[in-house]
Protein backbone atom coordinates (compact mmCIF):
# COMPACT_ATOMS: atom_id res chain seq x y z
CA UNK A 1 0.00 0.00 0.00
CA UNK A 2 3.05 2.48 0.49
CA UNK A 3 4.45 2.26 -2.48
CA UNK A 4 1.15 2.58 -4.41
CA UNK A 5 0.72 5.73 -2.17
CA UNK A 6 4.03 6.72 -2.92
CA UNK A 7 3.73 6.07 -6.77
CA UNK A 8 0.28 8.49 -6.67
CA UNK A 9 2.38 11.34 -5.66
CA UNK A 10 3.75 13.99 -8.00
CA UNK A 11 7.76 13.04 -8.33
CA UNK A 12 9.40 16.64 -7.28
CA UNK A 13 13.24 17.42 -8.08
CA UNK A 14 14.59 19.48 -5.15
CA UNK A 15 17.68 21.04 -6.56
CA UNK A 16 20.72 21.83 -3.65
CA UNK A 17 19.70 22.66 0.15
CA UNK A 18 16.66 24.35 0.33
CA UNK A 19 14.49 26.05 3.50
CA UNK A 20 13.35 22.96 5.91
CA UNK A 21 10.19 24.32 6.12
CA UNK A 22 9.70 24.22 2.30
CA UNK A 23 10.80 20.80 2.09
CA UNK A 24 8.75 19.37 5.06
CA UNK A 25 5.29 21.06 3.45
CA UNK A 26 6.39 19.66 0.01
CA UNK A 27 6.85 16.25 1.60
CA UNK A 28 2.90 16.80 2.28
CA UNK A 29 2.08 15.70 -1.15
CA UNK A 30 5.01 14.40 -3.23
CA UNK A 31 7.55 12.40 -3.70
CA UNK A 32 10.86 14.25 -3.29
CA UNK A 33 13.86 13.66 -5.10
CA UNK A 34 16.76 15.37 -3.42
CA UNK A 35 19.57 16.00 -6.04
CA UNK A 36 23.12 17.06 -4.34
CA UNK A 37 24.62 19.89 -6.08
CA UNK A 38 28.45 18.84 -4.54
CA UNK A 39 28.00 15.24 -5.08
CA UNK A 40 27.73 14.17 -9.13
CA UNK A 41 28.10 10.56 -8.62
CA UNK A 42 24.65 10.42 -6.26
CA UNK A 43 23.22 13.07 -9.12
CA UNK A 44 23.77 10.75 -11.68
CA UNK A 45 22.08 7.18 -9.62
CA UNK A 46 19.25 9.78 -8.52
CA UNK A 47 18.46 10.53 -12.48
CA UNK A 48 19.14 7.15 -13.80
CA UNK A 49 16.34 6.10 -11.40
CA UNK A 50 13.83 8.79 -11.43
CA UNK A 51 14.52 11.32 -14.24
CA UNK A 52 11.35 9.32 -16.69
CA UNK A 53 8.89 9.88 -13.23
CA UNK A 54 9.90 14.40 -12.44
CA UNK A 55 7.25 16.81 -13.12
CA UNK A 56 8.34 19.78 -11.28
CA UNK A 57 11.33 20.82 -9.63
CA UNK A 58 12.03 23.81 -7.03
CA UNK A 59 15.31 25.54 -6.33
CA UNK A 60 16.78 29.26 -5.64
CA UNK A 61 18.94 31.94 -7.01
CA UNK A 62 21.78 30.37 -5.15
CA UNK A 63 21.41 26.74 -7.02
CA UNK A 64 19.40 27.80 -10.16
CA UNK A 65 18.90 25.19 -12.76
CA UNK A 66 21.90 23.51 -14.17
CA UNK A 67 20.70 23.25 -18.25
CA UNK A 68 21.80 19.46 -18.16
CA UNK A 69 18.50 18.64 -16.43
CA UNK A 70 16.36 20.26 -19.28
CA UNK A 71 17.78 17.23 -21.25
CA UNK A 72 18.07 14.90 -18.51
CA UNK A 73 14.41 15.35 -16.89
CA UNK A 74 12.03 14.40 -20.48
CA UNK A 75 8.57 14.48 -18.38
CA UNK A 76 9.55 18.02 -16.88
CA UNK A 77 6.59 20.80 -16.40
CA UNK A 78 7.67 23.05 -14.76
CA UNK A 79 10.76 25.19 -12.35
CA UNK A 80 9.55 26.63 -9.78
CA UNK A 81 12.29 29.40 -7.77
CA UNK A 82 12.89 30.58 -4.06
CA UNK A 83 13.58 33.98 -4.96
CA UNK A 84 13.01 36.43 -7.30
CA UNK A 85 15.96 36.49 -9.81
CA UNK A 86 15.84 33.99 -12.62
CA UNK A 87 19.33 34.39 -13.87
CA UNK A 88 20.71 30.77 -12.94
CA UNK A 89 17.89 29.47 -14.90
CA UNK A 90 17.59 29.56 -18.72
CA UNK A 91 13.87 30.65 -19.09
CA UNK A 92 14.01 30.77 -22.86
CA UNK A 93 15.28 27.15 -22.91
CA UNK A 94 12.28 26.50 -20.44
CA UNK A 95 10.03 28.45 -22.67
CA UNK A 96 11.31 26.48 -25.67
CA UNK A 97 10.25 23.03 -24.31
CA UNK A 98 7.29 24.27 -22.75
CA UNK A 99 8.21 24.21 -19.07
CA UNK A 100 6.55 26.85 -17.25
CA UNK A 101 9.22 28.43 -14.61
CA UNK A 102 7.83 30.59 -11.11
CA UNK A 103 9.30 32.89 -8.85
CA UNK A 104 8.60 34.98 -5.40
CA UNK A 105 7.99 38.62 -6.52
CA UNK A 106 7.02 40.92 -4.48
CA UNK A 107 7.15 39.09 -1.59
CA UNK A 108 10.79 40.15 -0.51
CA UNK A 109 10.81 44.01 -1.70
CA UNK A 110 10.86 45.30 1.86
CA UNK A 111 13.33 42.93 3.00
CA UNK A 112 15.74 44.03 0.39
CA UNK A 113 15.47 47.54 0.37
CA UNK A 114 15.84 47.63 4.15
CA UNK A 115 18.73 46.06 4.12
CA UNK A 116 19.76 48.78 1.21
CA UNK A 117 19.54 51.65 3.45
CA UNK A 118 20.90 49.52 6.01
CA UNK A 119 24.29 49.09 4.21
CA UNK A 120 23.96 52.75 3.34
CA UNK A 121 24.05 53.97 7.12
CA UNK A 122 26.27 51.00 7.92
CA UNK A 123 28.93 52.26 5.48
CA UNK A 124 28.83 55.75 6.06
CA UNK A 125 28.13 56.04 9.92
CA UNK A 126 31.18 53.35 9.93
CA UNK A 127 28.76 51.49 12.20
CA UNK A 128 30.77 47.66 12.03
CA UNK A 129 33.91 49.86 12.75
CA UNK A 130 31.95 51.73 15.44
CA UNK A 131 31.06 48.35 17.28
CA UNK A 132 34.18 47.01 17.29
CA UNK A 133 35.96 49.94 18.55
CA UNK A 134 34.00 49.51 21.30
CA UNK A 135 34.50 45.93 22.22
CA UNK A 136 38.25 46.28 21.61
CA UNK A 137 38.50 48.90 24.28
CA UNK A 138 40.14 51.33 22.00
CA UNK A 139 36.92 53.68 23.22
CA UNK A 140 38.77 54.00 26.89
CA UNK A 141 42.24 53.29 25.46
CA UNK A 142 41.91 56.46 22.76
CA UNK A 143 38.82 58.11 23.31
CA UNK A 144 36.44 59.03 20.97
CA UNK A 145 36.44 57.33 17.58
CA UNK A 146 36.71 59.46 14.00
CA UNK A 147 33.99 61.19 12.35
CA UNK A 148 32.21 59.77 9.70
CA UNK A 149 29.71 60.98 7.00
CA UNK A 150 25.51 61.30 7.41
CA UNK A 151 23.04 59.77 5.10
CA UNK A 152 20.65 62.29 5.44
CA UNK A 153 20.24 64.85 2.29
CA UNK A 154 22.61 62.83 0.18
CA UNK A 155 22.03 61.96 -3.60
CA UNK A 156 20.66 58.75 -4.37
CA UNK A 157 21.34 57.19 -7.37
CA UNK A 158 19.67 53.86 -7.91
CA UNK A 159 20.39 51.61 -11.35
CA UNK A 160 17.13 49.99 -11.97
CA UNK A 161 13.88 51.56 -10.34
CA UNK A 162 11.73 48.40 -10.45
CA UNK A 163 9.73 46.99 -7.40
CA UNK A 164 13.01 46.94 -5.65
CA UNK A 165 14.08 49.97 -6.99
CA UNK A 166 11.06 51.64 -6.07
CA UNK A 167 11.00 50.55 -2.32
CA UNK A 168 14.47 51.98 -1.33
CA UNK A 169 13.96 55.60 -3.50
CA UNK A 170 10.93 55.58 -1.09
CA UNK A 171 12.52 54.83 1.96
CA UNK A 172 15.77 57.25 0.92
CA UNK A 173 12.84 59.96 0.51
CA UNK A 174 12.07 59.73 3.90
CA UNK A 175 15.96 60.51 5.05
CA UNK A 176 15.43 63.61 2.74
CA UNK A 177 17.36 62.45 0.08
CA UNK A 178 16.97 63.45 -3.90
CA UNK A 179 16.53 60.70 -6.07
CA UNK A 180 17.49 59.91 -9.39
CA UNK A 181 18.03 56.66 -11.25
CA UNK A 182 19.18 54.92 -14.58
CA UNK A 183 16.68 52.18 -16.49
CA UNK A 184 16.36 50.96 -20.13
CA UNK A 185 13.71 53.74 -20.57
CA UNK A 186 12.59 57.10 -18.66
CA UNK A 187 9.28 56.66 -16.28
CA UNK A 188 6.90 59.04 -16.62
CA UNK A 189 4.89 57.80 -13.54
CA UNK A 190 7.62 59.07 -10.92
CA UNK A 191 8.92 62.77 -10.04
CA UNK A 192 12.60 61.59 -9.38
CA UNK A 193 15.28 62.63 -12.30
CA UNK A 194 16.39 60.71 -14.98
CA UNK A 195 19.91 60.00 -15.95
CA UNK A 196 20.49 58.27 -19.56
CA UNK A 197 23.72 56.53 -18.33
CA UNK A 198 25.01 54.63 -15.28
CA UNK A 199 27.89 57.00 -15.69
CA UNK A 200 26.00 60.03 -15.70
CA UNK A 201 24.08 58.97 -13.09
CA UNK A 202 26.92 58.12 -10.66
CA UNK A 203 28.56 61.32 -11.69
CA UNK A 204 25.25 63.05 -10.07
CA UNK A 205 25.21 60.74 -6.94
CA UNK A 206 26.84 59.98 -3.49
CA UNK A 207 25.17 56.55 -2.87
CA UNK A 208 24.99 54.40 -6.03
CA UNK A 209 22.70 51.46 -5.56
CA UNK A 210 22.36 49.01 -8.23
CA UNK A 211 18.86 46.97 -7.87
CA UNK A 212 18.49 45.72 -11.26
CA UNK A 213 18.37 42.27 -12.17
CA UNK A 214 21.14 40.74 -14.03
CA UNK A 215 21.47 39.98 -17.82
CA UNK A 216 23.75 40.11 -20.71
CA UNK A 217 22.81 44.31 -20.62
CA UNK A 218 23.74 44.90 -16.94
CA UNK A 219 26.70 42.43 -16.56
CA UNK A 220 29.39 44.72 -15.04
CA UNK A 221 27.38 47.49 -15.98
CA UNK A 222 29.09 49.56 -13.04
CA UNK A 223 32.85 49.26 -14.27
CA UNK A 224 35.64 51.61 -14.29
CA UNK A 225 34.09 54.42 -15.52
CA UNK A 226 31.21 54.14 -13.41
CA UNK A 227 33.26 54.24 -10.24
CA UNK A 228 35.29 57.13 -11.76
CA UNK A 229 31.96 58.84 -12.12
CA UNK A 230 30.85 58.14 -8.75
CA UNK A 231 34.30 59.32 -7.01
CA UNK A 232 36.29 59.00 -3.70
CA UNK A 233 33.44 60.63 -1.94
CA UNK A 234 30.73 57.92 -3.08
CA UNK A 235 29.39 55.10 -1.91
CA UNK A 236 28.43 51.99 -3.70
CA UNK A 237 25.68 49.60 -2.73
CA UNK A 238 24.87 46.18 -4.37
CA UNK A 239 21.74 44.44 -3.27
CA UNK A 240 21.01 43.11 -7.09
CA UNK A 241 23.41 40.53 -8.16
CA UNK A 242 27.42 40.34 -7.64
CA UNK A 243 27.80 40.05 -11.82
CA UNK A 244 26.44 43.41 -11.97
CA UNK A 245 29.33 44.96 -11.06
CA UNK A 246 33.06 44.21 -12.25
CA UNK A 247 35.22 43.12 -8.80
CA UNK A 248 38.06 43.28 -9.55
CA UNK A 249 37.44 47.09 -10.89
CA UNK A 250 35.49 47.79 -7.92
CA UNK A 251 38.66 45.99 -5.54
CA UNK A 252 41.14 48.02 -7.22
CA UNK A 253 38.96 51.41 -7.18
CA UNK A 254 38.43 51.04 -3.14
CA UNK A 255 42.30 50.34 -3.10
CA UNK A 256 43.34 53.45 -5.02
CA UNK A 257 41.23 55.70 -3.03
CA UNK A 258 38.70 55.98 -6.40
CA UNK A 259 35.47 55.33 -4.66
CA UNK A 260 34.80 56.17 -0.65
CA UNK A 261 33.41 52.78 0.32
CA UNK A 262 31.01 49.72 -0.37
CA UNK A 263 28.36 47.84 1.36
CA UNK A 264 27.71 44.41 -0.43
CA UNK A 265 25.38 41.95 -0.22
CA UNK A 266 26.32 39.88 -3.59
CA UNK A 267 29.19 39.00 -5.38
CA UNK A 268 30.36 37.56 -8.50
CA UNK A 269 31.33 34.29 -7.23
CA UNK A 270 29.41 33.53 -4.10
CA UNK A 271 30.09 32.72 -1.34
CA UNK A 272 34.15 33.30 -2.52
CA UNK A 273 34.71 36.86 -1.71
CA UNK A 274 37.49 39.31 -2.92
CA UNK A 275 39.70 38.47 0.34
CA UNK A 276 40.83 42.24 -0.71
CA UNK A 277 37.75 43.49 0.64
CA UNK A 278 38.09 41.76 3.88
CA UNK A 279 40.17 44.22 5.44
CA UNK A 280 38.24 47.57 4.50
CA UNK A 281 36.73 50.02 7.41
CA UNK A 282 34.78 51.55 4.45
CA UNK A 283 33.39 47.67 3.14
CA UNK A 284 30.73 46.20 4.48
CA UNK A 285 29.90 42.65 3.25
CA UNK A 286 26.95 40.53 3.76
CA UNK A 287 26.42 36.97 2.58
CA UNK A 288 23.56 37.19 0.39
CA UNK A 289 20.94 37.76 3.25
CA UNK A 290 18.60 40.62 1.42
CA UNK A 291 15.64 38.36 1.58
CA UNK A 292 16.89 37.04 4.84
CA UNK A 293 14.38 37.53 7.64
CA UNK A 294 12.11 34.44 9.20
CA UNK A 295 8.85 36.29 8.05
CA UNK A 296 9.78 37.13 4.34
CA UNK A 297 11.48 33.45 3.84
CA UNK A 298 8.17 31.67 5.10
CA UNK A 299 6.29 33.73 2.73
CA UNK A 300 8.54 33.12 -0.08
CA UNK A 301 8.40 29.47 0.74
CA UNK A 302 4.06 29.85 0.94
CA UNK A 303 4.51 31.35 -2.73
CA UNK A 304 6.28 28.32 -4.16
CA UNK A 305 3.78 25.83 -3.06
CA UNK A 306 1.20 27.96 -4.35
CA UNK A 307 2.63 27.65 -7.38
CA UNK A 308 3.30 24.20 -7.36
CA UNK A 309 0.03 23.41 -6.14
CA UNK A 310 -1.89 24.94 -8.70
CA UNK A 311 0.02 23.71 -11.59
CA UNK A 312 -0.43 20.33 -10.54
CA UNK A 313 -4.25 20.84 -10.38
CA UNK A 314 -4.13 22.36 -13.93
CA UNK A 315 -5.03 25.88 -12.29
CA UNK A 316 -3.71 29.55 -13.03
CA UNK A 317 -0.22 30.15 -11.67
CA UNK A 318 0.24 32.79 -8.86
CA UNK A 319 3.73 34.30 -9.95
CA UNK A 320 4.46 32.66 -13.69
CA UNK A 321 8.33 34.48 -15.29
Amino acid sequence: MGETVESARPRVLVVGKQLPRLVSDLEQFAALVHLPTDDKAAWDALLDAHAGEIRAAVTNSFWGFPAELFERLPKLEIITNFGVGVDSIDVAKAKEKGIHVTNTPDVLTDDVADLALGLMLTVSRRLVEGDRYVREGQWVAKGMMHLTHKVSGKRVGIIGLGRIGMAIAQRAAAFNCSIAYYSRSQRSDVPYAYHSSPVDLAAASDFLVIACPLTPETTHIVNTPVLEALGPAGVLINIARGKNVDEPALVAALKEGKVGGAGLDVFEDEPNVPGELMGMDNVVLQPHVGSGTFETRGVMADVVLENLKAHLAGQALKTPV
